[in-house]
C-alpha cells in the first residue's frame, strides 16, 4: 500500500487555502511529463474524490493523488515551507533519481 505524508505546515497551508476559497476536500496531486529533467508535480484543488484516487489524512488536511502518479509519489512527504519571499509546496520524495537545474522537473 502507497504511503504519503503531510507536514503539520502543508496541513496547515491545505486548511487555510481552503478555508478563503470556501469550499474543496482537499489538495489533489498528479505528475505530468514536463520539463528538461521529466515529470513535474501538478497540484489542484479536490472538490471531490474521484473513485480511483488515493486518499491520504495527516493533521486534519487531506490530500488525493491520482493512480498514474502513485508509483512515483510512494513514500513522499508534502511540506510547506517560507524561504524568503517565497512560499511552496516541497515534496521530499525518495523515488527522484534527479531533479532539473531549477527544481522544476524530476526524473524517477
Amino acid at each position: 500500500m502507497a504511503t504519503l505524508s503531510i507536514t503539520p505546515a502543508a496541513a496547515e497551508q491545505i486548511q487555510h487555502v481552503l478555508a478563503e476559497r470556501g469550499a474543496g476536500l482537499g489538495l489533489r496531486v498528479s505528475v505530468k511529463p514536463s520539463g528538461c529533467s521529466g515529470y513535474s508535480y501538478v497540484l489542484n484543488f479536490a472538490d471531490e474524490a474521484a473513485p480511483d484516487d488515493a486518499h491520504f489524512e495527516d493533521h486534519g488536511a487531506q490530500v488525493f493523488v491520482a493512480p498514474e502518479a502513485l508509483d512515483m509519489l510512494d513514500g513522499s512527504e508534502v511540506d510547506y515551507v517560507n524561504e524568503g519571499l517565497n512560499r511552496y509546496f516541497r515534496f521530499n520524495n525518495p523515488n527522484v533519481a534527479d531533479e532539473c537545474g531549477c527544481g522544476e522537473s524530476f526524473t524517477v
